[in-house]
């Protein structure tokens, strides 16, 4: 089975979090959301969240990394040396890294230095943030094994694209179908 980590950040944007969560899940592959400062995260929304398991889980090696946006979910994540090394390690063996919203341009560039010569979508106002990279306007953007979104509207297309990386397009067609997703 499958393995995925998402990271949690007092501040995440929920839509971008708990979506694939749940679209992940229903695909079958295993979603664990790990709150880098403990298991009960605050939402930028307000809406609180008891999570799966707390930083040592970072420790652990997974199928795909996945990072949350919003504020200052992102900046919270990008702060943090545990994602930081987590995500490099997982990015030096090859194995999917994703961001969505701001977290593209704050973690995987602004933390990682990932995106130099990469393209990659974010929230807009975000590409300013990343010299070097290829900044598109489409909704998911797939260079190698870095998968990116651009916001909360987009987090069901991320999701698919998540799936589709790790369970197949077969399975990802079938989670969109269900979720009436379009």
């Amino acid at each position: 089975m499958k393995r995925a980590l998402i990271f949690l950040a007092d501040g995440f944007e929920e839509v971008e979090a708990l979506t694939p969560a749940d679209y992940m899940r229903r695909a079958g592959i295993e979603v664990i959301l790990a709150g880098i400062a403990g298991k009960t995260v605050k939402g930028a929304r307000g809406v609180t969240v008891l999570a799966d398991a707390g930083p040592e889980a970072l420790a652990d090696t997974y199928d795909a990394v996945i990072c949350p946006g919003g504020m200052p979910g992102a900046r919270n994540l990008a702060e943090s040396e545990k994602v930081r090394t987590c995500i490099l390690r997982h990015h030096a063996e090859g194995r999917i890294v994703a961001a969505i919203c701001a977290s593209p341009a704050y973690v995987l560039e602004g933390s990682c230095h990932l995106l130099k010569g990469k393209k990659f979508t974010g929230y807009p106002g975000t590409e300013g943030m990343v010299q070097g990279g290829h900044y598109l306007h489409d909704p998911v953007v797939i260079d190698g094994t870095i998968i990116t979104s651009r916001g909360p509207g987009t987090a069901g297309a991320f999701a698919i694209a998540l799936i589709d990386a790790l369970a197949g397009h077969a399975k990802a067609q079938e989670v969109r179908q269900h979720t009436l997703l379009g």
